[in-house]
């Protein structure tokens, strides 16, 4: 060693030193690589999950189910049977993508006027009101119908296993889970699911639920039926009926999935797909076709300039994701136009460089005529599935169906009761969605699966993640690491309107200078921990035949692959 190194090294490390030997200064860990098969989840246990069921034979598909079953008993304060799903399959045979939209739709018996009735001017947050039908199974098994291998049995039993002898619960979630309990304890039915030694789980502390294994098993003996026209629908049911809400067996038996198209924007070179509304995906294209007509990569990552015109590229796609995001079976959606360049050109230029905007209204496109896990996986045959399953704010809605071994989710929450608008509710309407999963191709070949959990942050964060790796040279564990930009404050699909151009928080890594930059720029800067989103990604390298998987650092995630 020099004295000159010597000197360097004993010197106090300066704030944003990369000294670690990836070169970046939020890196926590090498991406994992491995030939045969990949999964990253949200749970490491649910990670394990899906790589057995690689190993057993089974497809991507099937491990994805596998681990999602098993991240509805170890992470319940991130999804459930009584959610939603939407996913975005890489197929090998035949060289496509396949997006499947499993939400559930609003009650048939509840109408907007009796919203009016009660004196509401939202939908609540919790309660049987904001219940709609829970598309999550049905999901599975359209999934497992079209991309499984292995009999379904075999794909729930691991989760099954767990349910009924228990499985240790992490430290990060068992404080969700007991923030859950202060809002949902007084819920029919969710105490004795959730809280069966009379306190949410500690962490360390072995959870079983003998109810979601005996739902589990109905569904590995008798299918998705078994859930939408047997016992389980007649029990959902009752117990919403019996508190209170409009959730009728009708509605239940009647329920469909959709196969949708995704839709894609190209990114100096890269395909970014999302699927269309009633989710939220296309706004993260949205933002990425503003920010193509910026040298980002010359503005330098942590920048003012790149923070600033990302934020405000943001605030003008959530304009239009207020405006026009809610249900295509109820509204014509101007997907194609509203990700079409020449829209993103017109929306760059109400982009002021110098200072922050207060308000914007949502475009004009010319028509023609709130918690959740997400977890993707890829086999040995070249087959990827990015999915995305959530029960929204907090654990869902508190309402716990007797036995059963989970929660009904609140997704209804987010509709809008003015009416006239594009997400106003209906009956047997699909609300706005937050949750959205994403997919990267490259010359038509696959490149990258990946998600981020965390309401209105997904889009933005999806944005990034797309940034961090084509603009900024960030391989797949650093695109996750690297701190986040969250803008709050947007106008909302349930009809709030920005006024006052929100809040813009950073996660810590951005150096204090940039902070004073975007105050005199006139932004509001806020402080936020929590919020940032969750992670995870694969990366085919089909130079060398290999995945890459990447993990979560802000949650428990795990990337195992073999």
């Amino acid at each position: 060693m020099t004295i000159l190194t010597l000197l360097l090294f004993l010197l106090p490390t300066p704030i944003g030193r990369m000294d670690r030997i990836t070169g970046r200064t939020f890196a926590t860990r090498s991406e994992v690589i491995a030939t045969h098969g990949m999964a990253a989840t949200s749970q490491p246990l649910a990670t394990q999950v899906a790589i057995d069921i690689l190993k057993a034979g089974g497809s991507a598909v099937d491990a994805a189910i596998a681990a999602n079953a098993m991240l509805c008993l170890v992470e319940p304060t991130g999804c459930g049977l009584g959610g939603d799903l939407f996913a975005i399959v890489w197929d090998a045979g035949d060289g496509a993508l396949h997006g499947l939209n499993a939400s559930g739709r609003s009650p048939a018996a509840l109408t907007r006027e009796e919203f009016e009735r009660r004196g509401l001017a939202s939908v609540p947050k919790r309660g049987p009101l904001p219940v709609s039908v829970p598309g999550c199974v049905d999901g599975w098994f359209e999934l497992h119908a079209k991309f499984g291998v292995l009999p379904m049995a075999d794909v729930l039993a691991p989760a099954i296993r767990y349910a009924r002898e228990g499985a240790p619960i992490t430290e990060l979630i068992a404080y969700y889970w007991e923030k859950n309990a202060e809002k949902l304890a007084e819920y029919p039915g969710w105490k004795a699911t959730y809280q069966p030694a009379g306190h949410s789980p500690r962490k360390g502390e072995v959870f079983k639920n003998p109810g979601l294994a005996k739902t589990l098993k109905a569904l590995a003996d008798g299918g998705r039926d078994a859930f939408y026209k047997g016992d389980i629908a007649r029990t959902i049911a009752d117990y919403v009926q019996r508190n209170g809400g409009f959730l009728a067996y009708e509605d239940l038996a009647e329920h469909t999935s959709e196969w949708v198209e995704p839709v894609a924007l190209n990114y100096r070179g890269y395909d970014v797909w999302e699927l269309p509304p009633n989710g939220q995906g296309i706004a993260a294209l949205q933002i990425l076709g503003i920010l193509e007509g910026y040298d980002v990569a010359g503005m330098g990552f942590g920048s003012a300039d790149y923070i600033h015109t990302f934020v405000e590229a943001k605030k003008l796609a959530f304009e239009d994701r207020a405006r026009f995001y809610a249900d295509p079976g109820f509204n014509e959606i101007p997907v194609a136009e509203l990700i079409s360049e020449e829209y993103a050109a017109q929306r760059r230029a109400l982009i002021d460089p110098k200072r922050a905007g207060k308000s914007f209204e949502p475009g004009n496109p010319a028509l023609e005529a709130g918690d959740t896990i997400y977890l993707t996986v890829a086999d040995s045959a070249g087959n990827m599935i990015s999915l995305i399953q959530s029960n929204y704010r907090g654990m869902g809605s508190g309402m716990t169906p007797d036995g059963l071994g989970f929660i009904l989710q609140n997704r209804g929450e987010l509709f809008d009761l003015t009416p006239g608008r594009f997400n106003s509710y209906a009956p047997k309407k699909r609300p706005f969605h937050t949750i959205i999963p994403a997919f990267i191709t490259k010359n038509g070949k696959p490149f990258m699966s990946f998600g981020v959990m965390g309401g209105a942050t997904q889009p933005q964060a999806h944005a990034q993640i797309v940034v961090n790796i084509v603009d900024f040279g960030m391989n797949l564990q650093e695109a996750g690491d690297a701190p986040r930009i969250l803008h709050t404050g947007s106008s909302q699909p349930t009809g709030d309107r920005m006024t006052d151009g929100g809040v813009v928080t950073l996660e810590s890594g951005i150096d204090y200078a940039v902070i004073r930059e975007l105050v005199e720029r006139k932004h509001e800067m806020g402080w936020n921990v929590g919020s940032y989103g969750g992670y995870q990604a694969i990366l085919f390298d089909a130079v060398n035949g290999v995945y890459f998987g990447a993990s979560e650092s802000r949650k428990d995630g795990q990337a195992s692959g073999y």
